[in-house]
């Protein structure tokens, strides 16, 4: 197994790195190397830039108008963007409901839907996770009843809907059955978010921001078209969905540009040169962002040569996720109690405090909470390990 890239890989990497430097907007990755908030008119900026590149569906097949790179190239375009400071994008139409469509939608759901994700122009959401039903979705109770015309009533809620208040549409996971096993009774729905019935409510977090929401479904209506695939056999798709969740999760590139961005703090508050226990942590966490990277290689390498690797979504998503919640712990704590104050303007451009570097201490606060969820999200690394016990172990 060669973990090397040859020279044509390098070559492409190349290619994308000057591609990237010159067309990623300044202001955004001066936002997203400083932890600012991003708006949607950032993150959809930078989409519809791709999309116009025909690159928003980076990991697409030609035949659905994709590039069709190979995983290794999607790899070097994933490590160049996230590198140069181009916001991460919103997976939920381009990385997770497209390969559903593709896999198992009509030709006229994709001839429909996936123009609209590959522009930028539609905004995606999820619906997966309900109260009580988050790691355990096979217990969903969000109800779709089959209507005279063929189409579906829809009420329920979903909730922790991540950017769902920019939502044009959502995918949704409902309970048409209830008389068999809780897996055999779902469906995967697109719903129309401006669909009358569809009410979208924030859910305001620890460090202050709206990033989630509850979603309620009022007798919506959704027209029999929608439906993805089979009645009752949503639970294949959505476990065919959720592995691309969990392999994005990990996003081992950001971690790469976190751990710069770890550095530039520690240097700036006098612990790179004069802290040696804390030296040794930023030392233990680059090792491990090497060793995640090396994972994803080794798939990356499996993929390439036509052998079937180990399916490590599980993995990647709990030694990402974890990863993500170690930089920023250490990130606050190189910033000490000039990390602690949360200051909801001081997520915003332009903004500036009495410390020096305060610009850089203003988000870590809200950076650390926020990654608290990763652990849980995407099906919690409880439940995560237990699949790999039981799927890779065993």
């Amino acid at each position: 197994m060669d973990l090397n890239f040859t020279a044509e890989e390098m070559a492409f990497r190349a290619e994308i790195r000057q591609w990237v430097a010159e067309h990623l907007p300044q202001d955004i990755s001066a936002k997203v190397h400083q932890a600012q908030r991003l708006d949607k008119r950032d993150m959809q900026r930078w989409a519809k830039i791709l999309g116009a590149q025909g690159w928003l569906g980076w990991a697409w097949p030609k035949q659905f108008g994709g590039p069709g790179w190979n995983a290794v190239q999607r790899h070097l375009f994933e490590e160049e963007c996230a590198l140069a400071g181009a916001p991460r994008i919103a997976p939920f139409g381009p990385v997770m409901v497209a390969p559903v469509i593709m896999a198992f939608g009509t030709l006229e759901q994709q001839q429909r839907f996936l123009p609209g994700i590959a522009s930028g122009e539609v905004w995606w959401s999820q619906g997966y996770s309900e109260p009580g039903s988050g790691s355990d979705l096979a217990s969903v109770k969000c109800k779709a009843e089959r209507q005279a015309d063929g189409g579906f009533l829809v009420n329920g809620q979903k909730t922790w809907t991540t950017l769902g208040q920019y939502g044009d549409w959502i995918f949704c996971l409902v309970r048409t059955d209830s008389s068999g096993k809780p897996q055999t009774g779902i469906s995967f729905l697109l719903i129309d978010m401006q669909s009358p019935g569809v009410t979208v409510r924030p859910i305001i977090m620890l460090d202050g921001e709206h990033e989630v929401n509850e979603v309620f479904f009022d007798n919506v209506e959704v027209p029999a078209d929608n439906l993805i695939g089979e009645e009752n056999k949503g639970w294949t798709y959505a476990k065919y969905l959720l592995a691309h969740e969990r392999s994005n999760i990990a996003d081992v590139n950001r971690a790469k540009r976190e751990l710069e961005r770890l550095k530039r703090i520690a240097k700036a508050e006098g612990l790179l040169d004069g802290d040696a226990r804390f030296r040794d942590q930023i030392a233990l966490l680059e090792v491990d962002i090497i060793a995640l990277e090396m994972m994803v290689l080794r798939v990356l390498s499996a993929e390439k040569s036509g052998k079937q690797s180990l399916d490590v979504a599980g993995l990647l998503k709990i030694r990402g996720s974890e990863i993500q919640q170690r930089y920023t712990e250490l990130m606050m704590l190189a910033a000490g109690p000039f990390s602690l104050p949360y200051i909801f303007e001081a997520m915003e451009a332009g903004w500036q405090g009495d410390h020096v570097g305060a610009a850089y201490c203003a988000p870590l606060a809200s950076h650390y909470f926020n990654t608290r969820k990763t652990t849980i999200y995407g099906g919690s690394n409880e439940v995560q390990r237990n699949i790999v016990a039981q799927t890779v172990l065993s």
